[in-house]
């Protein structure tokens, strides 16, 4: 770990950072926006559109462990860099070949590329800082994704108004373009790693799913991302169901995507008041609240409404799940553990929205939310129990 007299050179490479990250975000939330409209354009039914959003974490589930102990050894160059091309290659195939098939590959790629960046970045800003300023560093993480989650959906949904399906992905991999030119322009160096890179080939995953606090991270973390990635599902699937434009949905979205902004800058007013595990409760009991209530109506203000303080609850908790991550996760294994995480968080992924999906086709769109709900509430009760549990 970086004594205090060398955290200021390793602070100025977390803008170039965030730089990469922002521009390969946009890519990724457009494009997953746009694969659905696209797909729903192109008569797919809701449970393909299921399917499809499903891809997007099938190949981070089988890869995301493996993957996270590479990234303890090599750093962050290498892996940033392929994770970029693939999210290139995920907006371009849309793009060049209109298909339902397509999109399913497209949707693999771009999801293998984000999560692969997204680990590599944030074991990257783990190592770059102190503890003491861990959160804070990962509030501007968070905010930078803020930022992208505002902006890839409202582009993606006014591109596709304005250009049409396939101009859209390409404007996407424009963005993903740029960032890789950030990364090779500044050249950004891995930061000093705290244990010898051969720690994480030794432990065994078993070992973290064993410790009850590092299991509760795992755990409250994929329900939280869970509840994210579902919104990205479901809100343009019950948007097209009741008419509104794609415009409108990506405005729905993008008003999620502030409100994380918003909720990120007031992050050193809530940690005055709430620890890392009263923020989890608290997110996942609101968040039930708003599932409870999103597919009950039709009015566009009181949809935006909802979708900010959904935005608000989901976006405070990034920060404090990542600092959880690295300070409970054992030396050397920081990666290892990302990796874990991301495993769980992308199988939740992969069956949820096929199940969703196909609740969706079967018994409407009310079911599927309150389902939802019930999951996020029996989640806030299970992360409450978890603050009574002894410090690792």
């Amino acid at each position: 770990m970086d004594t205090p007299g060398t955290a200021p050179p390793l602070a100025r490479q977390l803008l170039p950072m965030m730089a990469v990250l922002v521009l390969t975000h946009l890519a990724f939330t457009g494009g997953r926006v746009a694969l659905s409209l696209y797909a729903i354009a192109l008569h797919a039914p809701t449970v393909v559109v299921g399917l499809q959003v499903s891809l997007l974490s099938v190949l981070p589930m089988l890869l995301s462990v493996r993957l996270g102990r590479w990234i303890d050894r090599v750093g962050l160059q290498r892996p940033a860099r392929i994770a970029i091309v693939l999210t290139v290659l995920g907006a371009v195939l849309p793009a060049l070949w209109p298909s339902v098939p397509l999109l399913c590959l497209a949707s693999m790629l771009l999801g293998s590329g984000f999560m692969l960046l997204h680990m590599t970045v944030y074991n990257e800003v783990g190592h770059a800082v102190t503890p003491e300023t861990r959160v804070r560093a990962f509030t501007l993480l968070a905010l930078a994704f803020s930022l992208s989650t505002v902006l890839g959906p409202v582009v993606a949904g006014l591109a596709i108004d304005l250009l049409g399906h396939r101009s859209t992905f390409g404007l996407l991999a424009l963005f993903a373009v740029a960032a890789l030119a950030v990364l090779a322009a500044l050249r950004i160096r891995s930061a000093p790693r705290p244990a010898a890179a051969g720690t994480a080939a030794r432990g065994r995953v078993l070992d973290l799913l064993r410790a009850p606090r590092m299991r509760a991270v795992f755990v409250t973390s994929g329900l939280l991302s869970m509840a994210w990635d579902m919104f990205i599902f479901m809100v343009p699937v019950q948007g097209a169901r009741i008419g509104l434009s794609a415009s409108t949905i990506g405005a729905i979205m993008g008003c999620f995507g502030v409100a994380t902004f918003v909720v990120r800058l007031a992050m050193p007013f809530l940690q005055k008041r709430l620890d890392e595990w009263q923020t989890l409760v608290l997110s996942l009991a609101v968040t039930a609240a708003v599932y409870l209530l999103f597919p009950l109506t039709t009015a566009v203000p009181l949809l935006l409404a909802l979708a900010f303080v959904n935005g608000l609850s989901l976006g405070c908790t990034q920060p404090m799940v990542m600092s959880l991550v690295h300070a409970v996760a054992p030396p050397g294994r920081s990666g290892e553990a990302l990796g874990v995480r991301s495993t769980i968080m992308n199988a939740s992924q992969v069956f949820l929205p096929i199940l969703f999906g196909g609740l969706g086709s079967a018994a409407g769109m009310v079911p599927a939310f309150w389902v939802l709900a019930l999951l996020l509430g029996g989640g806030s009760a299970y992360a409450r129990g978890a603050t009574r549990l002894p410090p690792p």
